[in-house]
């Protein structure tokens, strides 16, 4: 797998429609502060929180992003891909791809399955 060692460690969930930062935030998931984190756009507001979390810099209202804002973008995205990959190897199961059919209760036990696989498949 080359530099990195892929793990997925925690998965947290939520009833309904939920904004990732919300999520993240009603969780009280510890992550330690030294660890950096790449994380998509859905999660703008995090760097004001922890000072270790990188995001995408967005388009302002009536310019366009310069070439180093767009640099810096790219080289997340580069990041990013990684994990990306591993959402991907979550998503093959169908019970995390589509609209989950058994209970909320379960809903835990299932994505911990999936990840427990996924997991599985990196350690090869």
């Amino acid at each position: 797998m080359g530099l990195y060692s892929l793990q997925i460690l925690s998965v947290v969930g939520g009833q309904g429609r939920t904004h990732d930062v919300d999520l993240l935030k009603r969780s009280r998931l510890r992550i330690a502060p030294a660890i950096e984190k790449y994380t998509d756009s859905g999660y703008q507001g995090l760097a004001k929180r922890d000072a270790n979390s990188v995001t995408p810099l967005k388009k302002p209202r009536g310019r366009e992003l310069t070439a180093d804002e767009r640099a810096h973008n790219r080289a997340l995205a580069r990041l990013r891909i990684v994990i990306e990959h591993v959402n991907r190897r979550c998503k093959i199961f169908r019970s995390v791809k589509e609209t989950y059919r058994g209970t909320h209760r379960q809903y835990h036990n299932t994505w911990t399955v999936v990840a427990a696989f996924v997991n599985l498949r990196y350690a090869e």
